[in-house]
Formats: C-alpha cells, sequence, structure tokens
C-alpha cells in the first residue's frame, strides 16, 4: 500500500505543479515572453493567461510603464578643449517586449553608452558658454538620436534631462569672478541712473517752483498796482467829488511836510513848485486873523510848528560899502 501512497502524492504534487505552471496571473502594466522548447511563441499581457506546463515557460517579465534611469557623471571635452563633467537622466518606456528581450542583450546599458557617446559628439561643437546656456538644445538633440536608435529595440525615449554640467574648478573661479565684476558693474549703472533721475527731478522741481514762485510775485505786484491804482482813483474822485478849496490843498502840503523831513540823513530836500501857491493861500486865509506873534512867521523844515523870525536884511544890505 505504501508505493500506491507514495505514488498517489507524487502525482498530487504534480497536478499541482502544472495547475501553478498553466495558469499565469500578469500585473497590470506588465508583459511577459512565452517560450516553448526555447523559442519565442507569444507575449502574455495583463491579466489572467493560460500555458503549458513542462512545454511553455517564461522567459521574461518586463514593466511597460514608463522608467527614470539616472546615469552618473560622464568627462566630455568641449569645443574649446575643455572637460566637462555632465550629468543625465533618461525617461524612456518599453513599447515592444520582445523587441527589448531579442533585440538587444541590456537595454539599460546599451542606453546609458549610447547617451555617452551622443553627448559627446553634441558637446564637442559647442563652446563652454554655449554649452552652459544651451540645455534645451542639447535635450533636444540628444533625445532624437536616442528616439531613432532605440526604436528597434522596441524602447521609446520620452525625455533626457541634463541634471548638472560641472566646469573645472578653475573655470568656475573665473566665472565667479567675472559674475562679481558684472554684478558690481551693474550696481554702479543702477545708482548712478539713481542719482541721475534724482538730480533731473530735484531739477524740475526748483524749475516749477521758481515758475510758481514768480507767477505768484507777478500776480501780488498786479494785485498791489491795481490796489494803488484804486485808491489813487478813490482819493482823486473823493478830492473832485468834495470840491476841495485852496485852504483844504495847503493845510495837507502843511501835514505832510514833517514827514519829508524826517531823518538825520535828509540833508537835502524839494518843495514842490505848488506848495508856493498853496502857501499864499494859508497866509491869505491867516491874514483875515492878524499877525501872530507882533510879525511875520518863518518855516522850519525840522519843526515845521516853530516859527523863526521874519528878519529883514535890506539895511543891511543898504550899509555894506560896494565892491570894486
Amino acid at each position: 500500500m505504501q508505493p500506491i501512497i507514495i505514488v498517489l502524492i507524487i502525482l498530487v504534487v504534480l497536478v499541482f505543479i502544472a495547475l501553478v505552471k498553466t495558469i499565469q496571473v500578469i500585473p497590470q502594466a506588465s508583459a511577459a515572453i512565452v517560450e516553448r522548447f526555447g523559442r519565442y511563441t507569444r507575449t502574455l499581457n495583463a491579466g489572467l493567461n493560460i500555458v503549458v506546463p513542462f512545454i511553455d515557460s517564461i522567459r521574461n517579465r518586463i514593466d511597460l510603464r514608463e522608467q527614470v534611469v539616472p546615469f552618473p557623471p560622464q568627462p566630455v571635452i568641449t569645443q574649446d578643449n575643455l572637460v566637462v563633467n555632465i550629468d543625465t537622466v533618461i525617461y524612456y518606456q518599453v513599447t515592444d517586449a520582445r523587441a527589448a528581450t531579442y533585440e538587444v542583450a541590456s537595454y539599460i546599458q546599451a542606453i546609458e553608452q549610447l547617451t555617452v557617446t551622443t553627448l559627446r559628439n553634441i558637446i564637442g561643437g559647442m563652446d563652454l558658454e554655449r554649452t552652459l546656456t544651451s540645455r534645451e538644445e542639447i535635450n533636444a538633440a540628444l533625445r532624437g538620436v536616442l528616439d531613432e536608435a532605440t526604436g528597434k529595440w522596441g524602447i521609446r525615449v520620452n525625455r533626457v534631462e541634463l541634471k548638472a554640467i560641472e566646469p573645472p574648478t578653475s573655470i568656475q573661479d573665473s566665472m565667479e569672478k567675472q559674475m562679481r565684476a558684472d554684478r558690481d558693474k551693474r550696481a554702479a549703472i543702477l545708482q548712478a541712473e539713481g542719482v541721475r533721475q534724482s538730480e533731473i527731478l530735484r531739477a524740475e522741481g526748483e524749475k516749477q517752483s521758481s515758475i510758481l514762485r514768480a507767477e505768484g510775485e507777478a500776480k501780488a505786484a498786479a494785485l498791489k498796482a491795481e490796489g494803488e491804482a484804486q485808491a489813487i482813483r478813490t482819493v482823486f474822485e473823493s478830492i473832485h467829488a468834495g470840491d476841495a478849496d485852496q485852504k483844504l490843498l495847503a493845510y495837507q502840503y502843511l501835514q505832510m511836510l514833517p514827514k519829508i523831513a524826517e531823518g538825520d540823513a535828509n540833508k537835502l530836500w524839494i518843495v514842490p513848485s505848488e506848495i508856493g501857491d498853496a502857501l499864499k493861500g494859508l497866509s491869505g486865509a491867516m491874514g483875515n486873523f492878524g499877525p501872530l506873534g507882533g510879525g511875520s512867521a518863518g518855516f522850519n523844515p525840522q519843526n515845521p510848528g516853530k516859527g523863526t523870525p521874519a528878519q529883514d536884511t535890506s539895511a543891511e544890505r543898504r550899509e555894506q560899502p560896494p565892491i570894486d
């Protein structure tokens, strides 16, 4: 009985293994290559698949999702004979699992080596300055070459990125000095522009202030002249309306004489010719009241209120001998 039991157990185990090998579950976004007796048969897609146990075998399972592969820095020589280290990142996706399995031994290594050689060809035709400022151009050229070369491998290169471009240390120091000099130059230019703009604004302000001040003074002078003209016109009209006589005018002249004589520096002052007629009229008016102080009164310009006694010099003038 024991041999029969052992055989049954072996059969059960074989059936279980056959079932396991027969039913193949492929995850989403994956594919599997099936070989029969070492020859490619078909590609299993995502889901439940049935294969012939012990005859069909799974050669390779491939992830169909987009993959990201960073490559280590690669030394590249530019057109001006400078060595720069460039880090690259490749975004690729397997579109044909059979070609990726049978057309190339290791598509990751193949993409890396193809990236290095293509990058050296592209950078070799550029100088350092253009290399540092033409990342988009380098990415586009590199992607075009890789996509064309990897198409027969069943791989599509979606994007190529340059992570870093590191020039030599001496070049970095020179670039830093140049950048510092450019920043100092721009700062000096901006400061000069600021001072220039400030001076222009200050000059404009002073100009506007002078113009406004001159306009204000001109208006003030015009208003003052107009006021004086109006005052003179009013006085003139008042005088004519009041019909002033000679006595009133003579009195006004006498009131103005003390103001004319004020000040120690007044050595010479001129009496208008009209004042004689005014004084005659005033003396005529005062003659009606009789002589003041027994004699005629003189006029003292320093003190008009007080008179000086009149002196008759006709006798003295007659007694003097004639001059030969």
